[in-house]
C-alpha cells in the first residue's frame, strides 16, 4: 500500500477507536436506544439523497439494518449504559470475527480450517479472560450485552456477505435508513417518552457533537474510506488494520476517561486481538470467493481471502 494509503487505514482505525469514548460520552446525555437512533438519523440525512438508489435488493439492506442497527448497536450502546468500560467493549465486540466464522460455517458453507479453528479457541479465551476481569470490576449484565451485540454483528457480516453490495458506502447509508423508526419505537417504550424529551430538551453543542462524530465521522467518513481502501488493495493489505482498533479504542478510554487497564485486561487483549488476526486472515476451504465490508466498518472474518 502507498503511504498516504496506509496512513489513511490508520486514520480509519483510530477513528473507530476513539468511536467507543465518544459514545461514553453521548450516553451522558442520551438515553442508549435514543442515542442509537439519533446515530442512525444523521447518518442516513442527507446522505441517502446523494448516494444514489439501492444497489442491492431491499430484503438484505431491511436484514443488515435490523441485525446491525436495532440488535447490534441497541445491545452495544445499552451494554456501556449499563456499566461496560468503552475501552473493554471495543475489545470484547471484535469476537464478531468468531461469530461470524461460525454462522458462514453454517450459511455459507466455509469450512474452517485449521488456524482458524486455532484463532477462535484463542479469540474465546481472551474473552473468558475479558470476563474474569470485568466480573471482578464491574457488572456482568454490560459485559453479556456486548457479547450478544457481537453475536448479532457476526449475523449482519453473514447476511452483508450475501447481500455483496458493489458499493459499501451506498448499502451503509441506506442501511442506516432501517434501524430509525424502530429504534426510536423501542426507546420510547423501554426508556420512556419523558426521559427522551428531557435529553433531546437538553441538547447542547457537546451533544450535537457526538452524534456527529458517530454519524459522519465514524460511519460515513469511515465506511466512504474503508470501502475506497477495499477496491484498490486486496483485502488481506487492508483487513489487518482493523486489529488496530481496540488498541486505539483502550489507549483513548484510558487517556480521555481514566481507565484502568489491568493485567488481565491486557492479557485478554493479547489474546483477542491474536485470535481475532488468527480467525479473520486464515483462508476459509471454500467461500463465495468475494470481497466485502461488514457493517461495523472492518472486514468480516474470512475477508483476508474472499469475504464485517
Amino acid at each position: 500500500m502507498r503511504p498516504v494509503h496506509t496512513a489513511l487505514a490508520v486514520l480509519v482505525a483510530a477513528v473507530w477507536g476513539f468511536n467507543f469514548v465518544v459514545i461514553e460520552i453521548g450516553l451522558g446525555h442520551f438515553p442508549p436506544l435514543l442515542l442509537s437512533a439519533l446515530r442512525f438519523l444523521a447518518a442516513a440525512l442527507p446522505a441517502v439523497f446523494f448516494v444514489g438508489r439501492p444497489k442491492v435488493a431491499w430484503k438484505w439492506i431491511v436484514g443488515v439494518g435490523l441485525a446491525l442497527g436495532v440488535a447490534k448497536f441497541g445491545l452495544l450502546f445499552t451494554g456501556m449504559a449499563a456499566g461496560m468500560p468503552a475501552g473493554l467493549s471495543s475489545l470484547v465486540l471484535q469476537v464478531q470475527a468468531v461469530f461470524t466464522a461460525l454462522f458462514a460455517a453454517v450459511a455459507l458453507r466455509e469450512r474452517p480450517g485449521r488456524v482458524r479453528v486455532a484463532g477462535m479457541a484463542v479469540a474465546l479465551a481472551g474473552i473468558a479472560v475479558a470476563a474474569v476481569d470485568q466480573g471482578a470490576s464491574g457488572p456482568v449484565l454490560g459485559f453479556v450485552l456486548v457479547v450478544a451485540g457481537a453475536l448479532c454483528w457476526g449475523v449482519s457480516n453473514v447476511l452483508t456477505r450475501k447481500a455483496a453490495p458493489p458499493d459499501a458506502l451506498n448499502f451503509m447509508v441506506w442501511v442506516c435508513t432501517v434501524p430509525v423508526l424502530p429504534l426510536a419505537v423501542l426507546s420510547l417504550l423501554l426508556e420512556g417518552p419523558e426521559r427522551d424529551l428531557a435529553a433531546l430538551r437538553s441538547l447542547d453543542w457537546s451533544g450535537v457533537a457526538v452524534i456527529g462524530y458517530v454519524a459522519w465521522i465514524s460511519t460515513v467518513f469511515g465506511f466512504g474510506a474503508w470501502g475506497y481502501l477495499l477496491r484498490r488493495y486486496p483485502a488481506s493489505a487492508v483487513a489487518p488494520f482493523s486489529l488496530l482498533v481496540p488498541v486505539f479504542g483502550m489507549s483513548s478510554a484510558a487517556l480521555v476517561l481514566g481507565e484502568q487497564v489491568s493485567g488481565l485486561r491486557w492479557a485478554a487483549a493479547v489474546l483477542l486481538v491474536g485470535g481475532v488476526a488468527l480467525t479473520s486472515l486464515a483462508p476459509a476451504r471454500s467461500g463465495a470467493g468475494r470481497t466485502a465490508v461488514s457493517a461495523a466498518g472492518a472486514p468480516a472474518a474470512g475477508a483476508a481471502s474472499p469475504a464485517r
